[in-house]
């Protein structure tokens, strides 16, 4: 059964109103489009940025706005999320080795067909295992990326909630951004903070979590779109486009948004 289309004409400008409010907070942005004769606004040119973002489910259901953000700027972009793991902290369980060594492998593939000039892994929900071995394991992507000639960015999850599959591994969930930031602190590895934008709290409205306190809505993933394309473009060099251009577009549309109950 075909999904019920998410925008209704209400809907629209409210949702757009979350992107550009976000957008006005970060920066009065001085980001650009290009515009034709009669006003329209169009895609920027390529800036040869290319991304590819990682990371679990929670990337995943961000990745359908940040594609459509970053496209607009002319940056290219693979979505190389994973439900159920993505992560690259092996630990000691089996869950997570498993997930692990997929990741990896893909990697291995990406690297080699899409070339990326950015490697952009948001922490998982599965990065599982002492402080110690995330550290390793946030190092290791660290070498991996410098040795593609990829600059490294290292990002937070949103805050979520922490249910009875989680509480047992609530204690490296929440060391794990600790040993992401302390990976990073070079020129082309960093770490972003995302509290900034989610705060802390995943059952506050600021976190703008789904109805499982884990994922976000279109409208949360907008946001973080928006946040993200912002950082990242002081980071590699290029202007965002503005939200106008992208935020109301057929991304929204996307299954995962309908099978989390959104709209």
């Amino acid at each position: 059964m075909q999904a019920t289309p998410y925008f209704s004409a209400g809907r629209t400008g409210a949702f757009l109103a979350v992107a550009v409010a976000v957008g006005a907070t970060l920066a009065g942005c001085g980001a650009s489009t290009a515009s034709t004769s009669d006003g329209q606004q169009t895609r920027q040119a390529a800036t040869g940025v290319r991304v590819l973002w990682m990371g679990d489910s929670i990337a995943g259901a961000q990745a359908p706005a940040l594609e459509a953000a970053l496209k607009a700027g002319g940056v290219a972009f693979k979505n190389a999320t994973s439900d159920g793991g993505g992560n690259i902290v092996a630990g000691d369980h089996p869950v997570t080795a498993m997930g692990a060594k997929d990741t990896w492998k893909t990697l291995k593939a990406n690297l080699a067909s899409f070339r990326p000039t950015v490697i952009a892994y948001q922490i998982t929900s599965y990065d599982w295992g002492t402080a110690s071995q995330q550290l390793s394991a946030y190092q290791k992507l660290a070498r991996t990326a410098e040795d593609a000639g990829a600059r490294l960015v290292l990002v937070s999850a949103p805050p979520f909630k922490i249910d009875e599959f989680f509480k047992p591994h609530e204690n490296a969930i929440k060391s794990a951004p600790a040993m992401a930031a302390k990976a990073a602190g070079t020129a082309r590895v960093r770490y972003l903070d995302a509290a900034e934008l989610w705060g802390s709290d995943y059952a506050a409205g600021k976190a703008q979590r789904a109805k499982d306190g884990i994922h976000s809505c279109q409208q949360g993933s907008a946001a973080f779109a928006t946040w993200f394309a912002k950082r990242l473009g002081e980071l590699a060099g290029f202007t965002p486009a503005t939200p106008s251009v992208w935020a109301t577009g057929p991304w929204a549309g996307d299954e995962r948004f309908a099978k989390l109950g959104c709209g």
